[in-house]
């Protein structure tokens, strides 16, 4: 399976960079985003809008697709006008966003009743990654559509390995984010223990980013943090909603995991205080009492 003509569906913070890349790349792209204004950009370079995630399917032999929630991805793909109302024979859907395992797994089993290929592809590395085509990618899905795909995901990322069956994907990125909860938690304590005992903290994090502490969170965010710069690369809203997944999944499995479960209530308080669109590193304003 030869891939050429790619949909994308979702043009946020991570999205349009992603599409970008593939467009670069020499991809033919289609693109669809509820607001027509975010795709200005890659129409400006060649992109092809249409007007639906059906639209989107009906003109490429893959979409992928990184939107919000899973609430989103359902729409995307079962709704009226979604992807899969524009699925044929042979063609291919790759979810990008971080979703449910569950939903995974549907999607995969319907595209294959259709006589199509799905994969869950999740991403970490946030909006750096995706800028800079560095993205890390947990996919879940068949041998032969992973294979077809990886011209699609050298495009856009650095790394990215077949986990398992549908849904494995998913599993993995909540693994991840489970490491992301915790960690950010330490790069917070470490920070304001530094300020609190009267040190320099950005002196601190020079010394402390390069050695056993170091992490993404350390070398990317915290400096932000010390900025006072709060802008999204990944939403709160959205980590605390791949947190909720990830817990949720936990109950299925009956395991306990008391760190998560920790950093899921701090960013809950965070988002009750208004910061729910800040960027994950803004855990660090509940530190300073903002």
């Amino acid at each position: 399976m030869s891939l050429k003509k790619i949909g994308f569906v979702g043009l946020g913070v991570m999205g349009r960079s992603m599409a970008g890349h593939l467009l670069k790349a020499g991809f033919e792209l289609t693109v669809y985003n509820r607001t027509k204004a975010s795709a200005q950009p890659l129409l400006d370079n060649g992109a092809k809008w249409a007007d639906s995630p059906a639209e989107v399917m009906r003109a490429s032999e893959a979409a992928i697709t990184i939107v919000g929630y899973p609430k989103d991805v359902e729409q995307v793909y079962f709704g009226e006008n979604g992807l899969f109302a524009g699925y044929a024979p042979g063609k291919m859907v790759i979810d990008m966003t971080t979703s449910s395992p569950l939903l995974a797994a549907r999607i995969g089993k319907h595209a294959a009743e259709l006589g199509g290929e799905a994969l869950d592809a999740p991403v970490s590395g946030g909006d750096v990654g995706a800028r800079n085509a560095a993205l890390t990618i947990m996919v879940g899905g068949t041998e032969k559509a992973f294979a077809a795909a990886e011209p699609l995901f050298a495009a856009m990322g650095k790394e990215w390995k077949l986990q398992g069956t549908w849904g494995a994907g998913q599993h993995t990125k909540m693994a991840n984010q489970i490491a992301i909860a915790s960690g950010m938690m330490g790069v917070c304590e470490a920070l304001f223990y530094a300020k609190s005992a009267g040190l320099d903290p950005a002196l601190v994090l020079s010394s402390i980013a390069g050695g056993a502490a170091g992490s993404f969170s350390m070398t990317n965010l915290a400096p932000r943090m010390l900025k006072g710069d709060f802008a999204p690369g990944f939403y709160v809203k959205h980590f605390i909603k791949d947190m909720g997944i990830a817990l949720e999944c936990a109950r299925e499995m009956k395991i306990d995991l008391p760190g998560l479960e920790l950093a899921d209530k701090l960013y809950r308080t965070l988002a009750d205080k208004g910061c729910e669109n800040d960027g994950t590193q803004a855990l660090y304003k509940l530190y300073l009492g903002l």
